[in-house]
């Protein structure tokens, strides 16, 4: 991966200034670069990670696994860019094992989440079956630790 992207990965808010001195190029280029990335779509955007705890986030986060049967000569692909376009839809990967596809819904509660299922992700064509697992508690999200403890503390060593 090219370092800048890198560090946008990690830190998209760091300061140009910082990553020029990080990469040793002169600013004007980071910038010109960032701006290509962008208008090639290689960045697609940026997002910040919330603790849904501290904003008082009572969103529902469902992951679900989709068994759907491949379309001759498209694959998964065109009932997977259907199934995401999707508001609800917050991820959606092609996996391998014993299922097709895994879908990150969002929804207002429980009811907003088992309805979208329900009435609009089981009744596509194509699609097989669904295994739904609520998301009870975040640990970690996109690479933020979340409910750090106040202090660290270190395990037992055991003889």
């Amino acid at each position: 991966m090219d370092p800048l992207l890198s560090l946008l990965k990690n830190g998209a808010r760091t300061p140009v200034g910082d990553l020029a001195r990080e990469l040793d190029l002169p600013e004007k280029e980071i910038v010109q670069r960032i701006e290509g990335f962008e208008k090639d779509g290689v960045i697609l955007g940026y997002n910040a990670v919330l603790d849904p705890d501290k904003i008082g986030d009572a969103m529902v986060t469902a992951v679900i696994e989709v068994k759907i049967v491949p379309e001759r000569g498209g694959g998964f692909d065109r009932l997977a860019s259907r199934i995401a376009r999707f508001e609800q839809v917050q991820s959606c990967y092609l996996m391998s094992g014993g299922y097709d596809l895994l879908v990150i819904v969002e929804g207002a509660n429980l009811q907003a989440v088992a309805t979208f299922i329900a009435e609009k992700l089981s009744t596509i064509k194509g699609v097989l079956s669904t295994a739904t697992h609520f998301r009870l508690k975040a640990y970690k999200e996109n690479g933020a630790l979340l409910n750090r403890p106040e202090r660290e503390e270190r395990l037992a060593v055991a003889p």
